[in-house]
């Protein structure tokens, strides 16, 4: 079946409608580029044709490039590969550049068939390149309507002409958030940047788009940088002005990425040197920089993990194939403080009825308060309206009553981290469910087979833990307890995908997957701290590390309160098998001069009344005086990102983790872990095996035990393999 479909009309204009069977969202696959350039090529030799329409069957316009292509074309880092790679993205640039110029006559710049985009709703990516290469760009004034170039998210930047075109188009200053961040405007936003030139609404969308074609002179169907005498927006970079933005933006740049991630740098190598040259030159420059970055093998692992991974996993890599997919209608959740009000606005914003229980009714309406102030703030950054606001309030009942969970089909605990709190919650909710109800605990830490200990059904219980803040943190963690069923985990998984979350399913332990690696990381700046390391420098190799928050901002952003309270409980726990090489001394100063976290505005950080971080409290260094020596920064560096990645394997070996993909996956949704290099699993396979070996007896025999390899790795160097290589099957059929 086609992707996208041609008519032309008996007034001449031809409507291409991209309508990818069986899809959602249109993603250009290389049989869809083939479709499209054979009918540009048939529209611009019919003479009968007077302006061509290029819009969508779908709601929205497309979801960008078919990832899965680009994976393709990243093989390895060969000249040939390169050669395949570049060639592609040309011939991408070629169709772009025929609808561009129309079939206009290069000397007189007369008789162009003009192209007008019609973006019904969401464009992203290479959709929304194709609009650049249009001669108008029109959009709706629907409230989903979103148009942008994200691809520097995953690693990559607009290289299908969208990195040439906007600068071209608004100059470099003004392009920087289309393309180096990676943001998507709403139609008057997208307007006001230059990225379309007109809103309209669904119903005359395609009546609009005709106007324009029949109006249209030959004047505004040549684009500003095919006119003689074309200067770029701002000033090229020899221009006074424009070298000084480029400059800055060379700056920027460093800061923003702090020089991790080569996508934005090679954006702008691209934007530079294509800025002191003709247009079409300029596309070739910008191929071979999208050349490079595809080579990168950075990029590759953030391909496959933000991408192909994370998609395998959303549409059921782990699921229990056996048990048929459940649509839920009614949760109960108890506990309505800041994670049981985020649970329950994700719920009830996916059009799931919620009850909302807490100690008494007054307690739950302050839940509700809160769900309010974060539907507030989404109508803010106009995500929604009134409307929708009460409409989503509407699903949510505050309830005292334990009565009022009946015919729910899963209940949530979402109380303090306390198991003896949990464990009288738990059993209220078992008392008040029938035997069908799944029950789970919103635990960060705390065993669900011990919590399991007090209810009368094991196999209908589980845990899934969700990270704060639950509307903006997309990762769930689905833990399975040693009594529970398939069906459960299938439809506590069913569950989150419908609020429309990433869900890993890992088996039980104390921690779990995501903060066992979590809090060693944590742990590892506090180590530091009370050996005497300057704090800036603990941050600071953090950031430069791709982390979003150092050790020490993280843990005064958490609690530290919280850290404390979970120190306890593993101690009491583990009791003589902790071992404590000086984080509780740490906690200890902090708990003694009441440095809490940000929350009170004091932890490691001192914080201003408006809770803005402000500098280091001035009295760690007297706590914990500096060491004379300070330690090699590339050390810090490796300690910290070790630290994480041990942990990641030692969950592994221990079977918490049950695939390297989920444990990538969820590293950089849960807590950010070196998105660039793909995650754990992936930035040691980036070091590679002897190198990760190497530094792990280097830091054991200087810093203990922790630091110690295992034998998954030793195993891995001894027969020369990657992780990817010998847990995840690749494409031509390698791995086990």
């Amino acid at each position: 079946m086609s992707e996208f479909n041609l008519s032309i009309e008996d007034d001449g204009i031809a409507i291409v409608t991209w309508d990818a069977p069986g899809k959602r969202l249109n993603i250009l696959t290389l049989n869809g580029l083939e479709e499209l350039e054979g009918i540009v090529d048939e529209l611009l030799l019919d003479k009968r044709v007077k302006g061509v329409i290029i819009t969508s069957g779908k709601q929205d316009f497309a979801a960008g490039m078919d990832l899965n292509v680009l994976a393709n074309l990243q093989t390895n880092e060969m000249s040939e590969n390169n050669l395949q790679i570049f060639k592609f993205v040309m011939r991408v640039h070629k169709l772009l550049r025929k609808i561009e110029l129309g079939g206009m006559d290069l000397k007189t710049k007369k008789d162009c068939t003009p192209f007008v985009w019609a973006n019904p709703g969401l464009s992203a990516g290479i959709g929304t390149e194709i609009g650049l290469a249009c001669h108008h760009r029109i959009v709706t004034d629907n409230r989903r309507t979103k148009v942008g170039l994200p691809e520097i998210l995953v690693g990559l930047f607009p290289g299908a002409g969208g990195a040439t075109r906007v600068s071209r188009m608004v100059g470099l200053m003004a392009s920087a958030p289309i393309l180096m961040e990676g943001k998507m405007f709403s139609p008057k936003n997208a307007k006001m940047v230059g990225l379309i030139d007109e809103i309209s609404s669904p119903d005359n969308l395609i009546a609009d788009a005709k106007c324009w074609i029949r109006n249209a002179t030959d004047e505004e169907k040549i684009k500003p940088w095919d006119k003689k005498g074309y200067k770029m927006p701002g000033g090229a970079p020899y221009h006074p002005s424009g070298f000084m933005t480029f400059v800055g933006a060379n700056a920027m740049i460093s800061s923003r990425t702090k020089n991790i991630y080569p996508a934005a740098k090679y954006l702008l190598s691209a934007i530079y040197e294509g800025a002191l040259t003709n247009f079409d030159t300029a596309l070739k420059i910008e191929a071979r920089w999208f050349t490079k970055i595809l080579t990168e093998k950075s990029t590759s692992n953030m391909i496959r993990t933000l991408f192909i991974n994370k998609n395998a996993i959303e549409k059921g890599l782990k699921r229990p194939p056996e048990t048929k997919k459940i649509s839920i209608a009614k949760i109960g959740i108890v506990g309505a403080g800041m994670m049981g009000a985020g649970i329950a606005h994700s719920a009830a914003s996916n059009e799931i009825n919620v009850v909302l229980i807490d100690k008494d009714l007054e307690a739950a309406k302050i839940g509700i308060s809160k769900i309010s102030q974060i539907l507030d703030a989404g109508i803010k950054r106009g995500k929604i309206n009134e409307e929708k606001k009460q409409e989503i309030l509407n699903r949510i009942i505050p309830s005292s009553e334990y009565k009022d969970l009946n015919q729910a089909d899963l209940v949530i605990e979402a109380v303090f981290e306390d198991l003896e709190i949990k464990n009288k919650v738990l059993k209220e909710i078992a008392n008040h469910v029938d035997n069908k109800t799944i029950i789970a605990s919103n635990t960060s830490t705390l065993p669900i087979t011990d919590l399991a200990k007090t209810l009368p059904l094991k196999e209908t219980f589980l845990g899934i833990h969700f990270f704060s803040p639950v509307h903006k943190m997309n990762l769930v963690e689905i833990i399975r307890g040693q009594g529970t069923t398939q069906s459960a985990i299938a439809l506590a998984f069913d569950f989150v995908r419908q609020i429309r979350k990433t869900p890993i399913i890992v088996n039980d332990a104390r921690n779990f997957y995501a903060n066992r690696c979590i809090i060693p990381y944590i742990n590892e700046g506090m180590i530091m701290v009370k050996e005497g390391v300057l704090p800036q420098i603990i941050e600071n190799a953090a950031l430069q590390l791709g982390m979003p928050l150092g050790p020490l901002q993280l843990i005064d952003e958490v609690s530290i309160e919280l850290a404390i309270s979970i120190a306890s409980q593993t101690k009491k726990a583990l009791g003589n098998n902790l071992k404590d090489p000086g984080v509780s001394d740490v906690l200890s100063v902090m708990e003694k001069n009441k440095r809490f976290g940000r929350k009170i505005g004091a932890g490691f950080y001192d914080y201003n009344e408006r809770g803005k971080r402000m500098c280091f409290w001035p009295d760690l260094k007297n706590c914990f005086p500096s060491k004379k020596h300070q330690p090699d920064f590339a050390e810090v560096k490796n300690r910290l990102a070790l630290i994480q990645c041990l942990e990641a394997v030692r969950a592994f070996e221990s079977k918490v983790l049950t695939d390297i993909r989920e444990g990538d996956v969820g590293a950089i949704l849960g807590w950010g872990c070196m998105p660039w290099a793909g995650g754990p699993f992936s930035w040691m396979d980036l070091k590679g095996g002897h190198w990760v070996l190497n530094k792990c007896n280097e830091l054991s025999k200087e810093y203990g035990s922790r630091f110690e390899p295992g034998k998954l790795i030793l195993d891995l160097v001894k027969t020369n393999k990657t992780f990817y290589e010998k847990f995840v099957a690749m494409p031509d059929g390698k791995g086990s």
